[in-house]
């Protein structure tokens, strides 16, 4: 199943340990279990290229202190971890992870003998992820604060195949999906965000500050104050989002996709937004009716997109930023039109999972 367009480029399979090794990290102040306050933490930014990312750091899963950066996902939903350097390498196998019955308990993690697939991509190009359902407690931050999220369901993988069947190194694909949703893989995997203790003063659920498009760099830039999680009524009621409901489906959950149109080269079609951190520097327009059109806009082309409940934002392509193509689905399989990260540089996000929601607002 297909849960998104993750451009997996050579450059970027490299990144996770380049910022490893590159960003220290000195001693961590643990901010708690929610006590009814938002958590406000920062995110790494970083690029190679034309491709740009956000990091989350992890450094602790189960009882195993680590030093692993995930990719920050508004796109998919929930964490995925490659098991090297997790469980001992004697459980990792060409085959697969070794569990003997229906789980085993190693370093605090209880691995099940559930296995399952993640699957990035459309019907040009798949990348997948084999592994297994475990739980563990997740520890997040860094120097400025942390925080520790007990017993999340996370996909372990074990392996990660591209669409030339070549299999990638390990953790050059780790995701901190936060979407609406559950994981393909398995239902039980939804967003680690979720676990958040709230208390009884606040909802479900995070926003996310516009990004510092000049703070981007390529060894990993943090800056502060771009994650927020658990929602206060006034962000749910007076802080300027355009709420959207959003839809359950059987397989998969909520959906993050937002129905509305786009208006690109002087014609409006109907669409559906997927709003993505995951997508490093390119917008996806998927326009069925395209045949000649298909591939790369020119520079200062506008496009505008408009949801369902009237948010509005335009931008205009160039060179080196607002990257975006035409695709026809009949091609790739994939119905939606997906929003690179550059467009959480103009805007702010918003997902409540205990209304099931998403806002978005102009900043």
């Amino acid at each position: 199943m297909k849960i998104k367009k993750l451009l997996l480029q050579k450059q970027l399979i490299a990144c996770l340990l380049i910022i490893a090794t590159l960003i220290s990290c000195k001693k961590e102040k643990n901010l708690g279990p929610g006590n009814g306050s938002p958590l406000t933490i920062g995110l790494y930014e970083y690029f190679s290229g034309a491709n740009k990312r956000i990091f989350l750091p992890v450094t602790q899963i189960g009882t195993k202190p680590v030093s692993y950066y995930e990719i920050f996902d508004t796109g998919s939903s929930g964490m995925t971890i490659d098991a090297s350097g997790i469980l001992p390498a004697s459980m990792i196998t060409t085959s697969g992870i070794q569990v003997t019955g229906d789980s085993v308990v190693v370093n605090g993690i209880t691995v099940t003998s559930k296995t399952g697939v993640v699957s990035f991509g459309d019907a040009t190009g798949t990348t997948k992820e084999y592994g297994n359902l475990a739980y563990a407690s997740i520890k997040i931050g860094n120097t400025a604060g942390s925080y520790t999220f007990k017993r999340v369901p996370i996909f372990l993988y074990y392996k990660i195949v591209n669409s030339d069947g070549k299999q990638l190194s390990a953790h050059s694909a780790d995701v901190f999906g936060v979407g609406p949703g559950e994981s393909h893989a398995n239902s039980e995997i939804t967003s680690p965000l979720r676990y958040f203790d709230t208390g009884t003063n606040l909802t479900s659920g995070f926003k996310l500050a516009t990004l510092n498009a000049s703070s981007f760099s390529s060894t990993g830039t943090y800056v502060a104050g771009l994650l927020t999680i658990g929602l206060t009524d006034s962000d749910l009621s007076s802080s300027g989002f355009i709420m959207h409901t959003l839809t359950r489906y059987s397989i998969g959950g909520y959906s993050p996709n937002i129905p509305g149109t786009i208006s690109y080269s002087g014609k409006t079609i109907s669409a559906q937004f997927l709003f993505d951190t995951g997508t490093p520097s390119v917008t996806i327009i998927e326009d069925k009716l395209a045949t000649t059109a298909l591939g790369k806009l020119p520079a200062n082309t506008q496009v505008t997109i408009t949801t369902n409940k009237g948010f509005t934002y335009t931008y205009t392509t160039s060179n080196t930023g607002n990257l975006t193509e035409i695709q026809n689905p009949n091609n790739t399989a994939d119905y939606r039109t997906i929003l690179s990260i550059d467009f959480f540089f103009k805007n702010e996000y918003l997902t409540d999972y205990s209304n099931h929601q998403i806002g978005l607002k102009n900043n």
